[in-house]
């Protein structure tokens, strides 16, 4: 290997690595418009099923099937902010103003109840209590941060609504250009498998997704009817984000159900802890559980099986393996992003053993 070799083969590995790194701060600089194209692919996900139905029942050509579906999803959203975000906005900022200190007074005290109604008090406890300043370190502030932060995220989805619905609409209409412009990187002979890889991943991720959006809206009305039975303050944003924390598999319905605990407790302070606060709590975590039990039993079984036809043990698996390369978002799309690759491994390699084991079903 010569000098000059060497040095050419330095400076392509130094210019590949720049490339990189301008590419990834690109990406950065134009997250927000990466989001709207995400959640512009979800919407007309969502939306294929109507166009289709429009098109091969009504006979409806192309160009209006993708108007008459996108006018249905704008009036779907448009309900939705006029029923809900104001709703939510108002209560998020009526939990977002709470008075910390009193807040953490009125836990302290809570906490008093709570060793007395159990009869574990003694002056060691109480005594350690006060010396470790436990209660005194906790840090209350998470709560109104959190529901602050959430609301700040509803106004920036508003502004970038028209740009999503915009941007799902040619997602609908002109989603023959977009396979084309993967067909020009693929073989001439391999451009059939592709086009019927591509349409089933849309076929079976439709599907996923409008199963996702049943299982929030499903949640979401077992938790406001607990909720509301039980005079709890705020119920319907504690229902809402509680339900929409069910989409981080595994993690988000405790984290869902932690919060509603929080806010179950904190949300009747000052009444008396063995005749309110404890019973309430029983009876809204009783409805917690039996939203989860039908969300396990009822709701996932339908959207994991039916939709993308993966066994439970695989999906368990795979949302593992995107949390722990990706995170929380590896884990919001590890099914998509799996379902996809089985797609393809099936229609390009069919007869290999493996593939054909996990893709029997599809």
């Amino acid at each position: 290997m010569t000098a000059k070799t060497l040095s050419e083969g330095i400076l392509r590995a130094i210019g590949i690595l720049a490339s990189i790194a301008l590419l990834l701060i690109f990406l950065y600089k134009i997250q927000s418009v990466l989001a709207y194209l995400a959640i512009a692919a979800v919407a007309s996900l969502i939306g294929r099923p109507i166009v289709l139905f429009l098109r091969r029942k009504l006979k409806f050509n192309n160009t209006l099937a993708v108007i008459v579906t996108m006018i249905l999803l704008i009036g779907i959203v448009t309900g939705i902010i006029a029923l809900f975000i104001p709703l939510l906005v108002s209560q998020g900022q009526n939990l977002s103003l709470l008075n910390i200190e009193a807040l953490q007074a009125n836990v302290e005290n809570l906490y008093a109840q709570v060793i007395d109604y159990f009869d574990l008090s003694s002056s060691e406890i109480e005594q350690g209590i006060k010396d470790s300043k436990i209660l005194a370190n906790l840090d209350f502030g998470f709560i109104p941060n959190f529901l602050n932060s959430f609301v700040a995220v509803l106004g920036s989805l508003s502004i970038g609504l028209f740009s999503v619905l915009f941007i799902a609409f040619f997602f609908l209409k002109d989603s023959k250009l977009f396979e084309e412009g993967l067909l020009i990187f693929v073989p001439d002979n391999k451009e059939s498998r592709l086009k019927k890889s591509i349409n089933t991943i849309k076929d079976l991720l439709s599907r996923y997704f409008i199963g996702l959006v049943l299982q929030i809206l499903i949640l979401f009305i077992i938790y406001s009817i607990v909720l509301f039975t039980f005079g709890i303050e705020n119920a319907i944003v504690i229902a809402f984000l509680c339900a929409l924390l069910n989409l981080i598999p595994y993690v988000g319905p405790i984290i869902g159900g932690i919060l509603m605990l929080i806010l179950t407790m904190t949300g009747n302070l000052g009444a008396d802890f063995s005749t309110v606060i404890l019973p309430k709590t029983i009876y809204v975590m009783i409805g917690f559980i039996i939203g989860q039990l039908v969300d396990n039993f009822f709701s996932q079984p339908y959207i994991f099986s039916n939709s993308v036809k993966s066994h439970p043990l695989e999906i368990f698996l795979v949302i593992i393996i995107g949390g722990l390369l990706f995170g929380i978002t590896g884990m919001i799309i590890a099914v998509p992003g799996y379902t996809a690759i089985k797609v393809i491994l099936k229609e390009f390699l069919a007869e290999n053993k493996i593939v054909k084991s996990l893709t029997k079903n599809l």
